[in-house]
């Protein structure tokens, strides 16, 4: 793994949240607004927010990953039986690594976002020694296993997945954040085999430009390995790799020295294999475009150059938004706690100090 997403029934007497609205594509952009009105309301009052939950609350299981940080692991919540997959971050490894703001940050967007395609938090609170930031149990497992079995994915799969990716990035994108971290292994397909974009740990609210080094080596964009400074159009370039490696099981620029994947992405060259249609192969080289002026997504339609481009024609957006669609892949799931999908880790005793040493620091939590 490389270190570094119901059809309108009868009327009801309680008006539907914006989340809970299922329109029809004319009135998409309607949506967006408001979906953005309903972010930024939660965005500002994050911190209001508090949460009475604790520990002791939820019964774990086992561990479904573990990362730099910490891991995440699979609970249930004692009161509803429901499950949950529960983030725990060491805050001592949080400050030594200076990742404070990136976790305080992913955990006001998680609490701020809503949309069928991306994760959103359910619980947090924290002790003395960690964070724990609880979010839905998508048990289908992340597409980057799902792409490794398979070796890649038909086209059909493919454009299926691609199609609620760009929806994901279009509601981050008009809420002002760029996510930053687009990649298989931050993909989760659910028990139904569609998808959730999860770890926000480097999705940012920005206006104008930011210039962090960033992300996964082979899915960096040209702008942030030169320093440029940049803004959404990142998230379009990884997505053309992402698009890229679905159809093809590996992604477009390679090398086991990552100054030469660094390389090989600012040149902007790369091969398509032979069974690429030619469909395929003209989005790419409309997304992998290193000159940002020509770039799609960029442009001044933004994700509609994407959406209208013909490898797209078979997709019916309000569908894909609706979950109309039936997809030829659905992960194997016995039931909401089935963990099957994910891979196995030793296990670790959560110690936790007497006395918290870093009050201040995570005041903000």
């Amino acid at each position: 793994m490389r270190s570094s997403v119901q059809p309108n029934g009868t009327a009801s007497s309680k008006e539907p949240s914006p989340e809970e609205r299922k329109p029809s594509f004319r009135e998409y952009h309607s949506l967006l607004d408001s979906l953005k009105a309903s972010f930024t309301k939660k965005w500002k009052g994050s911190k209001e927010k508090k949460s009475t939950e604790k520990l002791e609350d939820f019964e774990r299981l086992r561990t479904l990953g573990t990362g730099a940080f910490g891991r995440v692991v699979l609970v249930k919540y004692k009161a509803t039986s429901e499950y949950f997959a529960m983030k725990i971050l060491e805050k001592k490894k949080l400050i030594k690594t200076k990742q404070v703001e990136h976790t305080l940050n992913e955990k006001k967007v998680l609490q701020s976002i809503k949309y069928p395609f991306v994760v959103s938090m359910e619980f947090f609170f924290m002790d003395n020694s960690f964070l724990y930031i609880v979010l839905p149990f998508i048990n289908g497992g992340e597409m980057f296993t799902h792409l490794r079995k398979m070796g890649k994915f038909s086209e059909d799969l493919s454009v299926f997945y691609a199609a609620q990716v760009v929806l994901a990035l279009e509601y981050l994108h008009y809420c002002g954040l760029v996510y930053r971290d687009l990649k298989p292994e931050n993909i989760l397909l659910d028990n139904e085999g569609y998808l959730k974009l999860t770890d926000f740990g480097f999705c940012k609210m920005i206006d104008g430009r930011t210039w962090t080094l960033c992300g996964t080596p082979e899915y960096l964009a040209p702008e942030i390995i030169l320093s440029k400074g940049y803004g959404k159009s990142v998230d379009w370039w990884s997505f053309g790799v992402l698009v890229y490696e679905m159809n093809a099981g590996y992604a477009p620029f390679y090398s086991h020295d990552p100054m030469k994947i660094y390389e090989k992405i600012v040149s902007g060259k790369f091969k398509s294999p032979g069974h690429f249609g030619n469909e395929l192969k003209d989005i790419l080289k409309n997304i992998l475009q290193v000159d940002l002026t020509r770039r799609f997504g960029n442009l001044k339609d933004g994700p509609l150059d994407i959406k209208r481009h013909s490898w797209f024609s078979r997709i019916n957006w309000d569908q894909v938004y609706n979950r109309k669609i039936e997809p030829s892949h659905v992960p194997k799931c016995k039931g909401t706690g089935d963990d099957s999908n994910f891979d196995r880790y030793d296990e670790e005793e959560l110690v936790v100090d007497s006395r918290d040493h870093f009050e201040e620091e995570f005041s903000g939590f």
